[in-house]
């Protein structure tokens, strides 16, 4: 067992005289305002009922003022001997600490300093604190107790509370915005026996009462398209997603995405809703459609870049990089244009891979401001529409901004032939070393044989947008409780 700090052991012996007057952790409180709807009462209003953390103090000889908070906003409190008698204030003044809980009813007033107050006729106590909060954030420390003991983070700090306000109101936003345009919310199976939906490396389990070896889901899209093969119009799920790859400042191994799938949408319908929904989201979120990330301003309000990805390829890698479908040669030929050595590329096992490589680090790198990308190779993916005049390429598009991707939506692949073909395209890479390809899911394909409707789908990261949003610089200060290593 840990030795406890002097303050800790000074709380322990509060509480011990706490609970000689009171409950210290009783089970409940009314209140008659949120600390949000107090600070709007009209100066005089009395029997006011609120709640809250106590995270300042300034306790004087008759006089003291507390300032308590919640995730929402924080509320002054005053507190004076002639209200509340000698021996409350001397409870208040001795007992009470910062980080404890507090209820406290009374009388609405304005400060001289223009203050909405609380004047205090009587307190309850609600739950001591037996840990001292910490004075302030600074230094690599305290960035690893802000990831390990959110809690403390979001207690001490303004920048990590509008942010998690900001993602409930996100979820709030995005349920009210796509059930106004017909999409029915749904849940798919985390657990699963097929890996498809998207290239990613998984995670593997084991299912004990059906003796059945599983996968964890990284994406939700096979399923949500069943759902439409079985007369859903429009589909959408919260996913919780779960990639076994490399963590890094924008990706996590567990992670949270939107994907929506609308019936007789193509690719072109999608980007016109995507960017009303952006937009919309930005308004109820920021209050603007311009915000600024890691120093640049971007601007989601004007009309979006465009590129052809094949033709800013074709630029990069020659004329006809998309007529190669042997690893190596395509290897050599980026080491012949001078973009990367073979030993550059030696991770990257398929044609695919390949080629979104150097699409990351060669075009989508240097993008700033909200950007369209389409035009798509068929090889990078396998799920999605090949276009009616070349079907080596798919009616895909994705959004960049700020060298991120925002999204990814394209129109669907519905024909089971190519289906299966490209599923067993996947095969022939997996057999190359591509650890990221999919399976070939018949579960799948017979929904896709019992026939589909032209489709168009859409996916993205919530984490990724709540970065872009709150201009956060690491993932993992959008996640509320982001997977760390044990403690030593």
């Amino acid at each position: 067992m840990r030795q406890l700090t002097e303050q800790e052991q000074v709380r322990r012996n509060k509480l011990e005289e706490i609970s000689k007057v009171c409950n210290p952790y009783p089970a409940k409180f009314e209140r008659t305002h949120s600390l949000s709807e107090a600070s709007k009462l009209d100066d005089g209003t009395t029997g006011v009922k609120v709640a809250g953390r106590v995270v300042f103090a300034r306790k004087m000889g008759k006089l003291s003022f507390v300032k308590i908070r919640n995730l929402e906003s924080s509320f002054q409190l005053e507190f004076k001997v002639d209200l509340l008698g000698e021996e409350k204030y001397d409870f208040f003044k001795k007992m009470i600490d910062g980080g404890d809980f507090l209820g406290a009813e009374g009388e609405i007033f304005t400060t001289q300093t223009g203050e909405k107050t609380l004047r205090v006729n009587d307190f309850t106590f609600l739950g001591k604190a037996l840990r001292p909060l910490p004075e302030k954030f600074h230094g690599l420390a305290d960035t690893e107790i802000k990831y390990r003991e959110r809690y403390i983070d979001l207690i001490m700090n303004q920048e990590s509370r509008d942010i998690f306000l900001g993602r409930s109101k996100f979820y709030a936003f995005l349920r009210k915005y796509l059930g106004e345009h017909g999409f029915l919310e749904v849940e798919t199976p985390i657990v699963q026996t097929s890996v498809s939906g998207a290239s990613a490396k998984p995670f593997f389990t084991h299912h004990n009462a059906l003796d059945l070896d599983c996968n964890l889901r990284i994406a939700p899209e096979c399923y949500l398209k069943e759902c439409i093969a079985g007369g859903f119009d429009r589909v959408f799920e919260l996913a919780k997603c779960f990639r076994n790859e490399g963590m890094d400042p924008e990706h996590l191994q567990e992670f949270t995405q939107v994907e929506w799938y609308a019936s007789y949408w193509n690719y072109e319908d999608n980007i016109e809703f995507y960017q009303n929904f952006i937009r919309e989201l930005l308004m109820e979120l920021k209050g603007t459609t311009k915000i600024t990330y890691q120093g640049n301003e971007l601007d989601f309000g004007s009309e979006w870049n465009k590129i052809n990805y094949v033709e800013e390829m074709k630029k990069i890698l020659g004329e006809d990089f998309l007529d190669i479908d042997d690893t190596m040669k395509l290897k050599e030929r980026a080491a012949e244009r001078g973009i990367f050595t073979i030993e550059e590329l030696t991770d990257y096992k398929s044609v695919g891979q390949v080629i979104d490589f150097i699409y990351k680090k060669k075009i989508r790198a240097d993008i700033i401001q909200p950007t369209i990308i389409y035009n798509y190779p068929s090889v990078l993916l396998p799920l999605a529409r090949r276009n009616d005049e070349d079907e080596r390429l798919t009616d895909v598009f994705q959004v960049v901004a700020c060298g991120t991707e925002l999204c990814k939506a394209y129109s669907e692949l519905v024909n089971p032939m190519q289906q299966r073909k490209s599923f067993e395209d996947q095969l022939k890479a997996k057999a190359e070393g591509d650890d990221e390809t999919m399976d070939l899911d018949e579960d799948y394909l017979l929904a896709m044989e019992q026939g589909m409707p032209p489709i168009s789908g859409l996916g993205f990261g919530i984490d990724r947008l709540m970065m872009l949003l709150y201009d956060a610089a690491n993932i993992r200060d959008v996640v509320l409780f982001p997977t760390m290593k044990p403690r030593d």
